[in-house]
């Protein structure tokens, strides 16, 4: 089973996260954060991936430092899980409709971090959720999982709409990307013969 367990602990967090890619969705959150409870239980379930993520975080300042973890420990597990990454299909992309909001999502597992962020969320929070830390989160997943992740906004005015289009998307994205392709199983999906 290609699955890792991450602890991170710093003077502002205190993450355990466990991934397992060949799940079925299920998942049990609790960040301290519930709009971020929301988004990983969607992301979970949308790209099929067992997630249990606990965190204690200095939430009386705010959600950056927890938010900005998470990212960071769920990209760890991720590339832990994938290992050489030998037999994954290695890129996954979707546009996904939530309401008004049309969101595109591409991941490519190069062993390069790079994040593509085309979004306009139009407001500052959603409930006590700043909504830029949005970008913060999958800045710090790709920087750990070293692989290349845009999201672009097609459409859409709804930051709720917007925002959890976001996760449903790249949770599909994710589960192309990292699916065993039966053709190539035993290969490492590129022509340097690393990734």
């Amino acid at each position: 089973m290609r699955k890792a367990e991450v602890n991170r602990t710093t003077a502002e967090t205190d993450i355990a996260l466990s991934l397992e890619l060949d799940g079925t969705g299920k998942s049990e959150i609790n960040t301290g954060c519930g709009f971020m409870d929301h988004m990983l239980t969607l992301f979970a379930s949308h790209g099929r991936f067992d997630l249990k993520v606990t965190c204690k975080g200095d939430t009386y300042v705010d959600y950056h430092h927890s938010v900005e973890d998470i990212g960071i420990a769920l990209g760890k597990a991720f590339k832990d899980a994938l290992g050489d990454k030998r037999g994954i299909h290695r890129y996954g992309d979707t546009i996904l409709p939530m309401d008004e909001a049309l969101i595109l999502s591409a991941v490519d597992f190069s062993g390069r971090s790079y994040l593509g962020f085309e979004m306009n969320i139009p407001t500052e929070k959603v409930g006590d959720f700043d909504t830029e830390l949005v970008e913060e989160f999958w800045m710090g997943f790709v920087r750990q999982a070293e692989c290349a992740v845009h999201f672009r906004q097609l459409s859409g005015k709804n930051s709720h709409h917007i925002i959890e289009g976001a996760y449903k998307s790249i949770g599909r994205s994710l589960r192309q990307a990292v699916a065993i392709d039966a053709e190539f199983a035993g290969e490492i999906p590129s022509t340097k013969g690393v990734l």
